[in-house]
Formats: C-alpha cells, sequence, structure tokens
C-alpha cells in the first residue's frame, strides 16, 4: 500500500503519526534506536520532520512489521539502503565507471585513515 505524504516542508509528530500509522511514542523510540531518523526542535521544542524523515519512517516500518526484521537487522538494512542511495547518486553524477570506482577507492581509503587517527 503506497502511502501519500503531503507535499510540505515540515510535519508535527501528529502529523507524523497519522500518516505513517505510527504512534508518537513508537516514533519517539525509533529515533533512539535508529540515530539517522533525528527530526529537528522548533523553537518551541516540538519535533519537526522533513519529507525525507518520513519517508525513511515508512521504510523502518515496512522492515519491522512486513518484512519481520529485528531491530538490528532493520538498522543494517537501512544503512545499506544509503550506501546504496549514494552510490546510485555517485553513478548518476559520475556515468564512467572507472571514476566511480576511483572515488569508491579514494572514500575506503580516507575511512580507514579515519579510522587509524581516532
Amino acid at each position: 500500500m503506497k502511502v501519500s505524504i503531503p507535499d510540505k516542508l515540515y510535519f508535527k509528530i501528529g502529523e507524523v503519526s497519522r500518516i505513517t500509522g505510527v504512534q508518537p511514542y513508537v516514533l519517539r523510540y525509533w529515533e533512539t534506536e535508529f540515530k539517522i531518523v533525528n527530526p529537528q526542535k522548533s523553537r518551541t521544542n516540538q519535533r519537526v520532520y522533513r519529507k525525507n524523515d518520513v519517508e525513511l519512517i515508512l521504510e523502518i516500518k515496512r522492515l519491522l512489521y512486513k518484512e519481520r526484521y529485528t531491530l538490528e537487522g532493520a538498522k543494517t538494512k537501512i544503512k545499506q539502503l544509503q550506501r546504496e542511495k549514494k552510490d546510485m547518486q555517485l553513478a548518476i553524477q559520475f556515468p564512467n565507471p572507472k571514476v566511480v570506482n576511483a572515488l569508491k577507492a579514494i572514500k575506503q581509503e580516507l575511512h580507514f585513515i579515519k579510522k587509524i587517527l581516532s
């Protein structure tokens, strides 16, 4: 079932709850478990979600409730999907596979250097 997300910049937690069918307390819990779900706070300290946050919550819900992933499994899958999305964006920007492979190698080396320095 495809969920229609209104074309807005920001959503309050109650709106996200209605759109996704996930209770607000569950959304708050998922924020603690999935660090990538990180809504901003308004001046009145209310959670403010963006459209991509809502899409991510729908994906988490699908993984947990339909695909029956555990929390850890869903975290791993979300990270994998994020990497694939970045790789696809990179491939669109640089259609030459040699360039993409070179950039991936550079990225791996930088991660290795970062790990050494940490």
